[in-house]
């Protein structure tokens, strides 16, 4: 109960207007439906003539009586009065006609509380939604690269769906339920005591049957969960490696591990259905026997003569108590359902809760690019083992610097550190004097233009990727843009020229293509601070020679930091600086570099035109 209550309190705040009026019609329904079962009372008395008392008209400001002794006195009178009057049949119908229009009143009043928990429902699971997309986005880089894409998908589908089906779907059952139990006991603690406090007695030990089987279906289904967190991101690695999958005549292995992947999720998700099962049929048994009990204990009040309630009153009773085994019933397999739901949001909770070291200062400085950009004592780790080793550099404003070096040297890393995709542990980056750390990182982020091997496109037109990002572009400048980029010909040359869709990643387009969008991109945010990571590694000479000539029209007086390999990008660089194993071991620029016969030497010796 303590996570159902913890869920509500974070996420129904926005929705109190319809939580309150919810309130209202669920308290309303069960009353009226108390009331529309009294005319059970009244029935049975005209029926079986077991009401011979003569009643006469108490005012409702008589200080004698209570409110209940007083209404209950003026509807017997009132009974007989029609029954002397106009005779049973007629008094009949219209009890008949008095229990229709409570009925139709209760059922009106029904309808609306479960017409009110509705927005609640929807609006929740948006919400939840919606905090898990904006967590992502601020969540930094290193977080996804112990998650599992698959795993975080499955999270955002598979376990809000499950919170939807399970928690929110119970909340009709949890504002309704809990209010009619509660009248119902009042109702029948009014009508016997004694029947109540035995009741009271009896009913605690269907909870407690009902609480350890509840218990163990939330383990169950927490480990289905990630089960299924298991097989997304399995799905996912496959729509990612088709190709290689293909090449390799793979397709026998992946179908197997998928496989034995669902079927154990099978097996989970049937062991998880059955005991959730199990709750409609133990409930109803407890139920049935506790009603057996209470109808042996009362009935033995009665033919024990003791007057303590009559047997009108307590056909009356037992109809109530009846009336609370569905709610009861319900309310346990809404927890049932919530224990799977809690089960999920445990998972959702990895995401939200997750902990987001990357953050603006609390008192950020303005931030400035006029003279240079410092790497002091800069160290930096993953894991265990350090990926950067005490780099300093200095970057003037307005050069070009290169970092070349073996595969896991550190290129990318320390370029992905200027941005803040990652924070050091010891050393600092400085702008002009100032702490990276000590801005804004909206300020340092639109510094910075970013062009990596993989062009990073979205599944929209030629126009919005170039605009992305760029809030008040005008098709002028997108088109300027394309232009600088060696992007306009091909362009214009598809069917609907820059409103093209250009596929899920750009898949419609070339590599080639796709590099000189993601460059037009970056021409149009047109930043002081330039990072292109292998930009042309992955190209084709023909597409290299377009591409290249769009890098250098976009290198134009800006501060850049190359990562590349082939030499033919990096020759002209202010400065050059080789790394190894995180450590910069040498720098200067290619000819004297390449002169002393050191490891730049070797680099370029060893891989011919590729360094």
């Amino acid at each position: 109960m303590k996570g159902i209550v913890y869920i509500l309190k974070r996420f129904l705040p926005p929705y109190k207007k319809y939580l309150l009026l919810t309130f209202i019609f669920n308290i309303l329904t069960a009353i009226l439906n108390v009331f529309s079962l009294a005319t059970i009372i009244p029935i049975l008395q005209v029926l079986f003539k077991v009401n011979t008392k003569t009643y006469s008209f108490i005012s409702w400001q008589n200080a004698d009586h209570s409110l209940i002794d007083t209404a209950l006195n003026n509807i017997n009178w009132y009974v007989t009065r029609l029954i002397e009057i106009y005779g049973s049949s007629f008094a009949l119908m219209m009890l008949a006609v008095v229990l229709v229009v409570m009925t139709l009143l209760k059922t009106g009043t029904a309808y609306l509380g479960s017409y009110f928990i509705i927005p609640i429902r929807t609006g929740v699971v948006k919400d939840i939604r919606n905090r898990i997309n904006d967590k992502i986005l601020t969540l930094p880089i290193g977080f996804f690269t112990e998650e599992r894409k698959g795993d975080i998908l499955a999270r955002i589908s598979g376990d809000v769906n499950e919170v939807e089906n399970s928690v929110m779907s119970s909340l009709d059952m949890l504002f309704k339920n809990p209010i009619l139990i509660l009248i119902y006991l009042t109702t029948m603690t009014i009508l016997s005591w004694q029947l109540t406090l035995f009741v009271l007695i009896v009913l605690p030990v269907m909870g407690f049957v009902m609480g350890r089987v509840g218990r163990s279906l939330k383990k169950s289904s927490f480990e289905a969960q990630n089960k299924w967190g298991e097989l997304m991101s399995q799905v996912e690695e496959t729509l990612s490696g088709l190709r290689v999958i293909k090449a390799f005549n793979a397709e026998n292995k992946i179908s197997d591990r998928f496989h034995t992947g669902s079927n154990l999720f099978r097996r989970m998700s049937n062991r998880i259905a059955r005991r959730q099962q199990l709750a409609h049929p133990m409930s109803e048994l407890l139920g049935t026997i506790t009603i057996a009990i209470v109808l042996w204990f009362g009935g033995s009040l009665i033919l024990g003569g003791n007057g303590v309630i009559d047997a009108a009153t307590f056909i009356y009773y037992l109809t109530i108590f009846y009336s609370i085994i569905n709610p009861a019933k319900e309310l346990s397999k809404s927890a049932y359902a919530v224990q799977r739901g809690l089960a999920s949001m445990e998972r959702i909770d990895k995401i939200l809760q997750a902990d987001n070291p990357i953050s603006d200062a609390p008192q950020p400085l303005p931030l400035h690019f006029d003279e240079k950009i410092e790497y002091k004592d800069v160290w930096f780790t993953y894991n265990t083992d350090w990926v950067i080793r005490d780099v300093r550099l200095t970057i003037e404003k307005g050069k070009t610097i290169a970092l070349v070096g073996q595969s896991g040297s550190g290129k990318s890393t320390l370029a992905d550190l200027l941005p803040r995709f990652y924070d050091t542990q010891k050393g600092g980056i400085y702008i002009d004097g100032i702490n990276i750390k000590d801005v804004k990182l909206r300020d340092l982020r639109s510094l910075v233009g970013y062009v990596n091997q993989e062009a990073i496109l979205f599944n929209d037109t030629f126009y919005n990727n170039i605009a992305f990002g760029v809030a008040k572009a005008t098709e002028s400048e997108i088109v300027e843009a394309a232009k600088i980029a060696n992007a306009h010909d091909f362009i214009m040359a598809t069917e609907k020229g820059y409103h093209t869709n250009i596929g899920d990643r750009g898949g419609k387009l070339s590599g080639g293509q796709r590099q000189r969008i993601s460059i037009a991109r970056a021409i149009l945010k047109n930043p002081e601070i330039l990072i292109l990571d292998e930009a042309t590694s992955a190209l084709d000479t023909d597409s290299e020679k377009l591409v290249q000539e769009a890098l250098d029209n976009l290198m134009k007086s800006r501060t850049t930091i190359v990562i590349a390999h082939r030499l033919s990008t990096i020759m002209n660089a202010d400065e050059i600086y080789v790394m190894k194993e995180g450590q910069i071991v040498e720098w200067g620029q290619h000819a004297s570099l390449y002169t002393q016969g050191g490891y730049y030497t070797k680099l370029c010796d060893t891989q011919a035109n590729l360094i």
